[in-house]
This record gives C-alpha cells, structure tokens and sequence, in this order.
C-alpha cells in the first residue's frame, strides 16, 4: 500500500479490496490505514526534501500569503481531500509536501481522513470474499454514490464559478 501511493501509477484501491478480502475487514482496514499514512507521509517528506528547495530555486522565497498560509486551512484541506476518493491521494500528498503545512498536522488530516474509505474498501473485500454479495453491493452502490455526489458537487460549483465570472 505504501508503495502504491508513493508509486503514483499504482492503483491502491485494489490493494485495500485485497486486504479485506485477505485479513477480513477490521485488520484489513487497519493494514490499509498503517500502510497508507506511511506512503503518505513517505510522498510528504520526498516533496517536502526534494521537490520544495527545486520549487524555492525557480520561483523564489515567497511565503504563501492570506488564507492558503494558514496551517488550520492546509490541514482541512488535507482532510477534506481525503475525503473525496476522486482526488488524487499521491498528488495531495506530494503537494502538501510542497506547501509550509507542517509535517504532524498532515500526518493527521491524512489519519483522520483515510479511515472511511479504508474501511469500506477493505470491508467492501472481505464481503465480497465471504460471498455475502447483497452486502458487498450495498457498500459498493454507498461509495460510488459518495463518489458521485462529490463529483457532482465539485461539477455545480466549478459552474456557479465560471457563471459569475462572466
């Protein structure tokens, strides 16, 4: 798991259906959670060592001003992101690595965020396994509909946006 969020390719939902379908939802969900936070916080401290003093070099020291600069809003931006599962995990957590976000406060936004879709992926998996297909559905047509709406929602605003800039 940590490896697929570090190796952006890498698909990591299929992992976590697997450590369901594997381990059984409870520990399932706590292998899924351990190896997505230290990937997490793997892609933060690559960004943060690598990818900041690149970023610094070309675009000089300026310090992020207003809002964006604030540690409470980059650490419920963090959370928040983990929370829609359209959002790239590799990208929030190599951008994040990039921002003055300090490192606690990512590794908990990510904790806190994760837990959810970690459990109903892996719970998801070992339905599936036990062949308890009407459950396994059910928490399928839950995420998908979870994806959906945000998806819509982030589609609505995206609209209102662009109608009021014009």
């Amino acid at each position: 798991m940590s490896l697929a969020i570090v190796a952006s390719p890498l698909p990591s939902a299929p992992i976590a259906l697997a450590a369901g379908a594997a381990y059984g939802h409870t520990f399932g969900t706590i292998l899924v959670v351990l190896g997505a936070e230290v990937g997490a916080i793997a892609a933060f401290l690559l960004a943060r060592s690598l990818g900041r003093p690149f970023v610094e070099r070309q675009f000089g020291m300026k310090k992020t001003p207003g809002l964006l600069g604030s540690q409470n809003t980059l650490t419920l931006i963090v959370f928040a992101s983990r929370l829609l599962p359209f959002l790239s995990f590799d990208l929030i957590s190599y951008a994040a690595g990039l921002s003055p976000l300090h490192l606690w406060r990512f590794a908990l936004a990510t904790l806190a965020g994760i837990v959810p879709a970690s459990f109903l992926l892996a719970h998801l998996g070992s339905a599936a396994m036990n062949g308890d297909v009407r459950n396994a559905t059910w928490t399928a047509l839950a995420l998908g509909g979870a994806t959906a709406l945000s998806a819509l929602f982030a589609v609505l605003r995206a609209q209102q946006t662009h109608r009021t800039k014009s």
